[in-house]
């Protein structure tokens, strides 16, 4: 019942097992392997941040654990002093308003308002303006012509150049201008930096903070209890 090979087959056999189809066949799989190989993607060198750069800002207030100089954009890989300086301010001046902004929706959000009315008209209360966004369509344009004056007179006259013969800024984000400092220049220099990591960290948390709840907001899931 078994069928017997044929002579073809068998010659097939011999063939496909002969010392030559052998080597072809070892030739073409290194062939194989070396095309295969041009597709591996080669190892990337690794980025190593000058370690100039680093010790240039390491020491700046609110450069701590576990961070440490966090700067992923590498705005700084250069060290340029002017470069950081401009971008301290910057966070200084967001951390100051969204710490501010914060506290603002807390305030109103516990049901605390200004007496009496925000136009000369009496016709829209302080306690009418609701917390969050819904805030801006309530406030008259004369409101936020007054924001912006208001804005126009802190940016020229107190955050700008000393004046009146004003002392220059003891460091960054400094816009006391002669006023008074309320006792900080009687802090010995270790308490006025702890006070100045504190400040810096509390506004980092408030950008974060006031950017949550605004989006949370824009997207309906208040994160108040009971919602705006």
């Amino acid at each position: 019942g078994h069928t017997l090979p044929s002579k073809s087959s068998s010659a097939t056999h011999s063939l496909l097992n002969s010392p030559s189809a052998r080597t072809m066949r070892a030739v073409v799989l290194a062939v194989a392997c070396s095309v295969a190989s041009a597709f591996v993607a080669a190892p990337m060198p690794t980025l190593q941040t000058p370690k100039t750069v680093v010790k240039a800002f390491e020491s700046e207030v609110g450069v701590q654990a576990p961070l440490g100089m966090f700067d992923p954009l590498g705005l700084l890989e250069d060290g340029n002093v002017e470069r950081f300086e401009l971008l301290r301010y910057i966070e200084l001046k967001h951390g100051r308003v969204a710490m501010l902004a914060y506290l603002g929706q807390v305030i109103t959000k516990a049901g605390i308002h200004f007496p009496g009315y925000l136009d000369r008209a009496n016709t829209i209360k302080f306690a009418d303006i609701p917390t969050g966004l819904a805030a801006l369509d309530k406030i008259p344009p004369a409101g936020y012509v007054q924001f912006f004056l208001f804005i126009f007179f802190l940016e020229i006259g107190v955050m700008g150049a000393p004046l009146n013969g004003a002392a220059p800024p003891e460091f960054i984000g400094d816009f006391r201008n002669g006023t008074p400092d309320f006792g900080w220049a009687k802090l010995s220099d270790e308490v006025k930096l702890k006070k100045r990591a504190v400040e810096l960290n509390n506004g980092r948390a408030a950008m974060m903070g006031i950017t949550g709840l605004m989006v949370h907001e824009a997207i309906g899931n208040s994160i108040w209890p009971g919602g705006i």
